[in-house]
C-alpha cells in the first residue's frame, strides 16, 4: 500500500491536510480508503471512476468497493449536478464534519481530564464555582501548565484554587508557559542563589 501512496505522490503532487493525517485512524478507515480520500480532496473534476482508479493505480472494481465503503461510513456523498450535462461529483462535506466532531470530542476529553486530575489531587469533588474558575484558566493557560500548578500546590500541602491561581499568574509574569520554561526558570533561580551565596561568603575571615 505504501508503494501506491509513493507512486501517487510522484505522479501528481498532492496536498495532504495534516489534520487528516492526525485523525484518520479515528475515522476507522483502511489504508486504501485513506489513499482515495487524499486523492478526492485534491480532485475538482466530475466523478470519473475509470480515470481516478487509473491515476491511483487501483483496478476499477477495487476502487468502486472503496467508494462504496466510504459512502456507507458516511464520509462521502455522490451527488448529481446539472451543468447542461448531468455530472456526478463527490461531496466531501460529511468527511469534514466528522473530523470536526472528532476534534471537538478530543478537546472535551482533554478538558475533562483537567477537572478529574484536580479532583483527584484535592481528594474531593469540585464545586460549580470552582468549575467556572478552571474554565477561565483553560482559556488563559495551557492545560499542562495548569496541572503543573496544581501539583505544585498539593506538594506544598495547599488544596485551594486561589493558591493555584496565584501560582499561575506568577508564572505568567515570569514568562513561564510550559514544563520546559518552568524547569529553565528553576535552574536559573538555583544558579542565582548559588552565586549570591558565593558572593556573600566572608573570604577574609575564612
Amino acid at each position: 500500500m505504501i508503494n501506491k501512496v509513493i507512486n501517487l505522490l510522484k505522479d501528481k503532487p498532492l496536498i495532504i491536510p495534516s489534520i487528516l493525517m492526525n485523525k484518520y485512524r479515528s475515522l476507522n478507515i483502511t489504508d486504501k480508503e485513506f489513499v482515495v480520500l487524499i486523492y478526492l480532496i485534491n480532485y475538482n473534476g466530475s466523478f470519473n471512476p475509470k480515470l481516478i482508479s487509473k491515476e491511483i493505480n487501483f483496478d476499477l472494481k477495487e476502487f468502486m468497493e472503496v467508494i462504496g465503503s466510504l459512502t456507507d461510513k458516511g464520509l462521502i456523498k455522490i451527488e448529481i449536478v446539472n451543468n447542461k450535462v448531468k455530472d456526478e461529483i463527490i461531496n466531501l462535506e460529511p468527511l469534514y464534519q466528522k473530523i470536526g466532531f472528532i476534534i471537538i470530542n478530543d478537546e472535551k476529553e482533554n478538558t475533562s481530564d483537567v477537572y478529574s486530575v484536580i479532583e483527584k489531587e484535592f481528594g474531593r469533588t469540585l464545586s460549580p464555582m470552582e468549575y467556572e474558575i478552571i474554565k477561565v484558566w483553560l482559556q488563559d493557560f495551557e492545560e499542562q501548565l495548569i496541572l503543573l500548578a496544581v501539583r505544585e500546590a498539593t506538594f506544598n500541602g495547599v488544596s485551594n484554587l486561589r493558591y493555584i491561581d496565584k501560582i499561575l499568574h506568577e508564572w505568567q509574569k515570569k514568562g513561564i508557559k510550559n514544563e520546559q520554561t518552568l524547569a529553565l526558570e528553576r535552574k536559573n533561580h538555583t544558579i542565582k542563589k548559588q552565586t549570591k551565596k558565593i558572593m556573600d561568603y566572608d573570604w577574609l575571615n575564612e
